[in-house]
């Protein structure tokens, strides 16, 4: 399913993760360039993605990097022409330029800057007075699986010694296992994890609540949630977000309405759990979400439902992380798709930028709404979503929200 593979890619973009594993799959496939093969691509004519210099160009190493345009130019010479010449470099220094490469994945070029990346993790394995932590072993996976491919990143791992295979090793390869969609692997990496020990995180989990929702196997997250009770580890804001989008994708609305329970009693609860409550409450209402006894009958445009549904959720989430940008990318990506939104999408993203104060973009979504052919626009929805504003205590923004439908000719009405 397409949308949910967006949902799994935007999501890992978006939480926080194992520090050593860089997400970089945040655009729908239909809008990414087309793949090309790394095994031999990495001579490839067209250059690699680098970041502008100053007019005046700095001599440090980073610069040096960043200034070798062609794969075929490695940044292992550069490195040892820079301590050829009696420089200095830290092993905290090489992590920084790395980090840096792995971000310069926004530069739209053929050929990811991944392969210079992994030089440098190379470079620091082959002189011994740098010796790699925990986290470049997982670094070094995440990399394998990007440029070469899941096979070279498990041989590396089962290579490792036993001291080396670490939280953050199996955690990297977690990750890989479930961007590709290897169920099996997955599930059998995430058993070791457990057994291991090695971790109370509640990384592995939500990689594997991510993992089912993307392939469509809602039924198995309420399970990861169980285990992860069990061993008494504690849940996150994303923890909970996933928990709920697999329940009100399954249209299991009683089960979501007890999991806000659930977090509104979690002595973590803060600001953001907070907004993330009050968006879904107003989204339930005002998109006027059913259980599945009276839910729609036409088992393709059932799925197209728990699909946006899965949109939804990601978007209320960000907005509860006060997160604008994904907010807008999200949106943008919403609407490149072929598949039509629902006035429920619609209700959803205007409530959004009602609620982090964005109201240009709020009138922007009903002018898109309006001209939509694939879903009518109708006053009735704004008066729902004008009422659920004000029934979870947002006045203002319900008062900001008549304004703005004032100014498009439309009265909103209210039961209260």
């Amino acid at each position: 399913m397409a949308a949910a593979s967006l949902f799994a890619d935007l999501l890992r973009q978006a939480r926080p993760r194992n520090p050593s594993v860089t997400i970089l799959r945040a655009f729908p496939l239909s809008l990414r360039q087309p793949s090309r093969p790394l095994s031999s691509g990495l001579a490839n004519s067209q250059g690699l993605a680098v970041e502008e210099e100053p007019a005046a160009l700095v001599d440090d190493l980073r610069s040096r990097i960043f200034r070798l345009r062609l794969p075929k130019r490695s940044a292992m010479d550069a490195l040892d022409r820079w301590v050829g010449e009696g420089r200095t470099v830290t092993a905290s220094e090489l992590r920084e330029i790395t980090k840096d490469l792995r971000k310069s994945k926004r530069f739209k070029h053929a050929l990811e800057p991944i392969c210079t990346d992994d030089m440098i993790s190379e470079w620091m394995k082959v002189h011994q007075e740098f010796e790699l932590s925990d986290k470049d072993y997982a670094t070094r996976i995440d990399l394998l699986t990007k440029v070469f491919g899941l096979i070279a990143a498990e041989e590396f791992f089962e290579g490792l010694p036993s001291s080396a295979k670490s939280y953050e090793a199996c955690t990297a390869l977690l990750h890989s296992y479930a961007a590709k969609k290897q169920i099996e692997k997955a599930e059998n990496l995430f058993d070791r994890i457990k057994e291991l020990n090695i971790s109370s995180s509640v990384f592995p989990y939500n990689e594997m609540m991510t993992l089912y929702i993307s392939v469509g196997q809602l039924d198995k997250v309420t399970v990861v949630v169980d285990e992860l009770k069990r061993q008494k580890v504690s849940p996150d804001l994303f923890t909970y977000n996933l928990w709920i989008s697999s329940c009100a994708a399954s249209l299991d609305i009683i089960s979501v309405r007890r999991i806000l329970d659930e977090m509104a009693q979690d002595p973590r609860s803060d600001k953001q759990w907070i907004a993330y409550m009050r968006l879904t409450d107003i989204y339930l209402a005002a998109g006027q979400l059913e259980s599945s006894q009276s839910s729609l009958s036409e088992v393709d445009k059932q799925i197209s439902q728990r699909e946006w549904i899965t949109y939804d959720f990601l978007i209320i989430l960000h907005v509860g992380l006060g997160n604008i940008q994904m907010l807008n990318d999200i949106w943008k990506s919403m609407k490149m798709t072929k598949q039509k939104m629902t006035s429920r999408n619609y209700i959803c993203v205007i409530s959004s930028y009602l609620m982090v104060e964005q109201f240009k973009e709020a009138g922007e979504v009903i002018d898109e709404w309006k001209k939509s052919k694939g879903q009518e626009f109708h006053i009735s929805d704004c008066n729902r979503l004008f009422e659920a504003l004000k029934k979870t205590g947002l006045s203002d923004k319900a008062e900001k929200f008549h304004e703005l439908m004032l100014q498009k000719d439309y009265e909103l009405t209210s039961d209260s």
